[in-house]
C-alpha cells in the first residue's frame, strides 16, 4: 500500500501501459452529491415494505443495510428485484408488489430532496460545486486537456442522469451521458465499458473507471481497465468515508481518494504521460 498525498495506491499499476485514451465515471456520489442521503430513504423504504403490518426486527434492518452496502452502483430497478424477493422470503406483508412498483415509489421518496436541491442550484441560492465532490470540475478540465474522452454511466434513471448532469453544468465534458434505459434492466456501466472494448476498439489499459461502487469497479478490473475508487464524504463532499473505503479495496480498486483535491497528483498517477 503507497499513500501519495490524499491518494491511497493499493495495487501498483505496470511500469509500462499504453496512454489513457477514456475515462468512464459514476456519477452519484462521485461527480454529483444531488442525491446524498439516497440510503437514508431506500433502506426505511425496503425495512417498510418487507415488515407490513409487524415492526421490524434488527436482523431486518441489519441484512437491508448490508444488502445496499454491497448492491451500490447497481440499476435501481435490482435493487427493487431483490425487495421484492426480500418481502416474499420474509412473509410478513400480504402484498408482494412488482419490482417496478417499488422503484417508483422509492423514485417518488428521493425527488423530494433532489428537486429542493436542484432548484436552489437554479434559483441562484447555491452554485453546482455545493453539491459536487471536491475538485470535480477541475479533475474533469485536467482530463479533457489531456485529451482523454470522458463518459458517465449510472445506475439511476437516463433522464434523471442528463438532467442533473445538465444542473451541474457538466453536460458538455462528457462524450456520452448514460443511465439506466426505461423499463430495462441493462447495466449501463457495463453497456458504456462493452462499447469502448468491442466497438471503439480500445484496450482495457487505455480506459479508467471512476467511481463510488464496487460495481464499477470490479466492472472495470473485469476489462483490465485503470480504477481509481472514490471513497467519497457525500456530506462533507471532501474526505475520507472509510464504510467506502473498505468497499473499493475489497472490489479490487487500484487506488483510492476520498475527492479531486489534489489534481496533479491523481493525475500524475492515472497518467504518467499527461
Amino acid at each position: 500500500m503507497t499513500f501519495t498525498g490524499s491518494l491511497t495506491v493499493l495495487n501498483p499499476l505496470p511500469s509500462t501501459r499504453p496512454p489513457l485514451r477514456a475515462a468512464l465515471f459514476d456519477f452519484d456520489g462521485t461527480i454529483s452529491t444531488l442525491r446524498q442521503g439516497w440510503e437514508e430513504i431506500m433502506g426505511p423504504l425496503m425495512v417498510e415494505m418487507i415488515a407490513g403490518p409487524t415492526a421490524p426486527t434488527p436482523e431486518m434492518q441489519c441484512e437491508v443495510e448490508d444488502y445496499i452496502d454491497h448492491s451500490t452502483g447497481v440499476q435501481t430497478i435490482h435493487q427493487m428485484v431483490w425487495l421484492a424477493e426480500a418481502v416474499a422470503r420474509y412473509g410478513l406483508n400480504p402484498r408482494v408488489l412488482d419490482p417496478w412498483e417499488y422503484k417508483a415509489e422509492y423514485a417518488r421518496r428521493l425527488a423530494e430532496p433532489v428537486t429542493t436541491r436542484a432548484r436552489r442550484i437554479i434559483d441562484g441560492q447555491s452554485v453546482p460545486e455545493d453539491f459536487m465532490i471536491a475538485g470535480s470540475r477541475a479533475f474533469l478540465d485536467a482530463l479533457c486537456g489531456a485529451g482523454i474522452a470522458l463518459y458517465v454511466a449510472s445506475g439511476s434513471d437516463h433522464a434523471d442522469v442528463v438532467r442533473e448532469v445538465g444542473i451541474l453544468g457538466l453536460s458538455g465534458c462528457f462524450v456520452e451521458i448514460a443511465g439506466a434505459p426505461p423499463e430495462k434492466m441493462d447495466c449501463s456501466k457495463e453497456a458504456v465499458l462493452r462499447q469502448l472494448v468491442r466497438d471503439a476498439g480500445l484496450q482495457g489499459a487505455e480506459i479508467a473507471v471512476i467511481g463510488d461502487g464496487r460495481v464499477e469497479i470490479a466492472l472495470g478490473r473485469e476489462v483490465g481497465a485503470v480504477t481509481l475508487g472514490i471513497a467519497s464524504d457525500d456530506v462533507k463532499r471532501q474526505g475520507i468515508n472509510m464504510a467506502k473505503y473498505r468497499r473499493l479495496s475489497d472490489a479490487g480498486a487500484h487506488a483510492i481518494t476520498g475527492d479531486f483535491s489534489e489534481v496533479n497528483v491523481i493525475m500524475n498517477w492515472l497518467c504518467s504521460d499527461c
